[in-house]
């Protein structure tokens, strides 16, 4: 291998451990610094991380070094696309937490400026990189179900404001059952069905307030500004439609997370908001598990950074590549778009289907 892409990580909030676990196990890539605008945090996560790690005063200061290659930008999603652009203004390439950017244009002046420069852009979730997902997909690939023809997806809660202290961003613009967790669903169906060409959807927010459950703000009444309920039906460029559910409004559900239904039989797909699960085949009989086949082996949140860091010196795509975070973004928005206007809508983004992960693909370590 030659030399560890060097990172600069912006943003040391909760996920950011989850990313410094991961990053401190493979040789393909180095933290070199980090920038918060807490201090504190910054030089909690530097000191976290092994090797010599510089607390970068701001955004600008942490792209400006010269020891930094790619950014990890780990901001709140209203953050995202104004980061990436500083990011790579300066040369430098992106991995950020989803999703791309809040808008249709956001993301779509990230894609350009990484075009004019030649730089990468990668985006979360990679948990679709995993052995759940990836082994379910090989399954797909081989013709185990003969001929894709349906798909499910069910994302279903009662909302978060029973555990999470401070909920409100779930409930405003840009908050909302499916831009929060859709990315999961929509990036795993991609990676078993392939890109979205039509949607038709209905939505809905049965109420007009939330209320804190838990923490020093329990009791507090929360306005409800977005959509808590959304339904679709996704067409896939193959054929296959997807049925889409992401609810803020279910109390409890014994709903399958992802199954996928073809001519010869059927698939047990596990959460995608995890690297691991079982992965089920019924072919007209019982449900038998199948064997792990495909996917990166003990993944955790940062291996999409390490796959495009091998990606880069390998000169091949990256797998959670922003034309695919841009795809999913734009299927999520075109989704509430028919939702809000009650009628189908065509997706006019596109992405290639992602390589699949072989078993034997093993991220440096």
């Amino acid at each position: 291998m030659g030399e560890p892409l060097r990172i600069g990580m912006v943003g040391a909030g909760k996920i950011s451990g989850a990313y410094l676990d991961t990053l401190a196990r493979l040789d393909t890539v180095r933290l070199t610094a980090v920038t918060d605008l807490d201090p504190d945090r910054a030089k909690a996560a530097a000191m976290q991380a092994p090797g010599d790690v510089r607390v970068a005063g701001s955004v600008v200061d942490l792209v400006s070094r010269e020891d930094v290659d790619a950014v990890l930008n780990l901001t709140i999603p209203a953050a995202h696309a104004g980061v990436a652009l500083v990011a790579l203004s300066m040369g430098k390439h992106v991995y950020g937490e989803k999703p791309l950017a809040a808008t249709r244009e956001e993301a779509e002046s990230v894609l350009a400026a990484a075009r004019a420069g030649g730089l990468r852009v990668g985006c979360a979730p990679d948990t679709v990189l995993g052995t759940g997902t990836q082994t379910a997909r090989k399954a797909v690939d081989d013709g185990l179900i003969g001929t894709p023809v349906a798909a499910t997806a069910f994302m279903t809660s009662a909302g978060p404001e029973d555990w999470h202290p401070d909920p409100d961003f779930y409930y405003r613009p840009g908050g909302g059952p499916l831009l929060d967790m859709g990315p999961y669903y929509l990036s795993a169906l991609v990676h078993l069905l392939g890109p979205v060409v039509r949607v038709t959807g209905a939505a809905s927010r049965p109420r007009a307030e939330r209320e804190i459950g838990s923490g020093p703000r329990a009791g507090t009444r929360l306005p409800v500004e977005v959509d808590t309920h959304v339904s679709g039906i996704l067409e896939h460029a193959g054929g296959a439609l997807s049925t889409l559910v992401m609810s803020f409004d279910v109390q409890a559900a014994r709903l399958p997370r992802i199954e996928v239904h073809g001519t010869e039989g059927s698939l047990s797909v596990p959460d995608p908001n995890w690297f691991e699960g079982l992965v089920e085949l019924n072919r007209g009989g019982d449900w038998a598990p199948l064997p792990t086949s495909a996917g990166y082996q003990s993944a955790g949140r940062g291996t999409g950074l390490a796959d495009m860091a091998e990606a880069i010196a390998d000169g091949r795509p990256h797998r959670a590549s922003a034309e695919l975070a841009h795809h999913v973004l734009d299927v999520m928005l075109t989704l509430l778009d028919a939702a809000h206007g009650g009628r189908s809508l065509p997706v006019t983004t596109r992405c290639e289907r992602p390589d699949r992960v072989d078993l034997g693909a093993a991220q440096h370590g």
